[in-house]
């Protein structure tokens, strides 16, 4: 490992805004997010994957009286999340580290009001198709997580991804389900609050289209 994620690493161990393996917090924030780390009763929206936060950190931007969960495994990127929170001043935020696919650790039964899924790698192959973040299992994560009637946004470059995924809750007969290929030649571009990251704005200066959909947990 090198020394500057060593340095990282090191600084996301003293940062009350990020909640790790090995932090008495990372035990105790299940079921009490609200009370134990934002200390309000505000909604709570996680973000899965959030790679350096950007999305996260411009949610919180725009509503302070919500509460935001930016979540992704690798530490460099939560340092990079958190070191954002701190320069904005933000106290909205908190950045868990830890894979998704533990996500019930770390939330209690509808303990969400909204989640978002953000880019994720499209893993293209079909041997990986149940490591997508958009595959039945992780989707059965999000709807324990999410309240009744909470919302799951996704929003992707990756044309097979989206059909995959759309074909899948089509299946699932996904509530309120709503969709478009092209978000900004749609009228859906205000559900995505104006926020693109570092990604999103390469993708469409490469003139890809970005898809998005949202749909309503039952």
């Amino acid at each position: 490992m090198s020394r500057s994620k060593l340095k990282r690493f090191q600084v996301i161990a003293e940062r009350r805004n990020v909640v790790e393996p090995g932090k008495e917090l990372f035990n105790q924030v299940k079921g009490n997010w609200r009370t134990v780390f934002f200390q309000n009763n505000h909604d709570v929206i996680a973000e899965v994957g959030c790679g350096k936060g950007e999305y996260t950190i411009g949610m919180a931007n725009l509503f302070p009286n919500k509460n935001y969960i930016g979540i992704d495994i690798k530490g460099s990127r939560i340092w990079k999340g958190s070191t954002l929170a701190e320069e904005n001043g933000l106290t909205n935020v908190a950045f868990l580290r830890n894979a998704v696919e533990n996500l019930e650790d770390n939330f209690a039964s509808g303990e969400l009001n909204e989640l978002w899924i953000t880019f994720p790698d499209p893993r293209p192959r079909l041997s990986d198709a149940k490591r997508r973040l958009t595959s039945e299992r992780f989707l059965n994560l999000y709807e324990n997580v999410v309240k009744k009637e909470g919302i799951i946004h996704f929003k992707t470059d990756s044309e097979d991804l989206f059909s995959y995924t759309l074909e899948l809750l089509q299946k699932r007969k996904a509530v309120n389900l709503v969709y478009t290929f092209d978000l900004y030649a749609s009228d859906l571009q205000h559900h995505t609050l104006n926020i693109q990251t570092t990604y999103e704005k390469r993708f469409l200066v490469e003139g890809l289209k970005i898809k998005y959909l949202q749909y309503t947990n039952r």
